[in-house]
């Protein structure tokens, strides 16, 4: 089947994440009311999430309030990076099919508060649950017509084809005549997945399976299905999304020296070098490139021909993120060109969020701390969020270094 923001949230929440915290966040950032509930789509039981907005829902936003307002949300640093990502994806098909700016973009349904909800609150809900990797399997888009704020336009909508090109998830028409995949269900696959897989079930065991419900009544269940599954020796979960959530694959411990406890992920990594760009650009780049999806980025001091100072800028990428972030280095930067390195193989921990509560004078603060594990659960290493440390050290006057020291201390004797 297809997919809409709500419906992803309700096959994370059906496969375990925590509803009351995704509707208090959901809620948090965008004037909406949230309904969690059990519903039935052709004999399926599902989990039905319920966007209502309290403002007028005439009401739009353009893309630079979109991401002020998620910035200025107080939310973990990871869940406002992916929500920034996701949007980014739609701003940028949206700005291709309207031909204007990015800055000057008016989103009309994608800039109402229940997409926002859905975009923070998806963002939210795939944290919660932490899979090591998401795998996205065929998509069924849909066929006819929708309506749109500019009209009555053939499925898949032009912003939702404009994500899907370049994102390499899979998809195809299907036979049913309706809208299956929406523009913000596109948007959050295409930055969750880590790769789309033909048939992306095998050599794993199931261990828990989600069913998110759409609002239509078609003639075929309309649900969003997600699995989780394990390594079929055993290993550590992940997620597939619309066929199923799951872990590391079969080939995982190729070239890891015999070391099985971390995953394996793979990317690409773009460079190139410039000697004309101020220091207040680069920095404003790397802020830049994370809100636009790269998975990290770094700018490194470098001597350039005939002598000149210069910086080389690295970028790490999803393989199928390349092209649309070399655009936007390009575009910040004036470089003339991106040099592309083909897939490589990196091992990661898996990274969840916890919260923890620190006592200052008197006064108590909750803290976000990010915790790396190895397939076997084993703790590697605990940091403390800076943004939630930092407005703690404000109000407090602590150091903020102590702060996160207290905060890391907290945390560890918990475990």
């Amino acid at each position: 089947m297809g997919a809409s923001g709500d419906m992803i949230i309700a096959s994370l929440i059906d496969l375990g994440s925590n509803p009351a915290h995704i509707k208090e966040i959901m809620e948090s950032v965008a004037p909406v009311t949230v309904d969690i509930e059990r519903t039935t789509k052709k004999g399926i039981s599902a989990t039905r999430v319920r966007v209502s907005e309290i403002a007028d829902k005439s009401e739009t936003s353009t893309y630079p309030e979109i991401v002020a307002a998620i910035r200025s949300s107080g939310l973990p640093d990871s869940i406002v990076r992916d929500a920034l990502a996701i949007f980014s994806r739609i701003a940028s098909a949206e700005s291709r099919v309207h031909g204007v700016s990015e800055d000057e973009l008016h989103l009309h349904e994608l800039g109402q508060a229940d997409a926002i909800a859905d975009v923070v609150g998806a963002s939210a809900a795939i944290h919660d649950l932490a899979p090591s990797k998401v795998f996205c399997a065929r998509i069924v888009a849909g066929r006819g017509f929708v309506d749109t704020a500019h009209g009555r336009c053939p499925v898949p909508a032009p912003a939702t084809l404009g994500i899907l090109a370049g994102s390499g998830l899979l998809w195809e028409y299907g036979s049913i005549e309706h809208e299956l995949l929406t523009p913000t269900g596109a948007a959050i696959l295409a930055h969750l997945a880590d790769r789309a897989e033909p048939g992306s079930g095998g050599g794993c065991v199931a261990t828990g399976i989600g069913y998110g419900a759409g609002k239509a009544d078609l003639e075929i269940p309309n649900v969003l299905r997600v699995i989780r599954c394990e390594d079929e020796r055993g290993g550590q979960g992940h997620d597939h999304v619309q066929g199923h959530v799951h872990g590391r694959g079969a080939d995982a411990d190729m070239d890891r020296g015999g070391d099985a406890s971390l995953w394996w992920d793979d990317v690409e990594v773009l460079e190139t070098s410039v000697d004309d760009v101020t220091g207040e650009v680069l920095g404003n780049l790397i802020d830049e490139l994370i809100a636009f999806g790269a998975c990290d980025a770094i700018v490194i001091p470098a001597t350039m021909k005939k002598g000149r100072s210069g910086h080389l800028i690295q970028v790490i990428t999803k393989p199928g993120d390349s092209a649309r972030i070399a655009r936007r280095i390009i575009e910040e930067t004036g470089s003339l060109g991106v040099r592309i390195s083909p897939t490589k193989h990196r091992l990661i921990a898996k990274r969840k969020m916890e919260s923890v509560r620190i006592e200052i004078d008197g006064a108590e603060w909750d803290a976000a701390v990010k915790i790396a594990t190895d397939e076997g659960g084993c703790i590697l290493s605990i940091s403390a969020e800076f943004e939630d440390a930092k407005t703690i050290a404000q109000k407090t006057g602590v150091p903020v270094r102590e702060v996160m020291r207290r905060i890391v201390d907290l945390a560890w004797a918990a475990k």
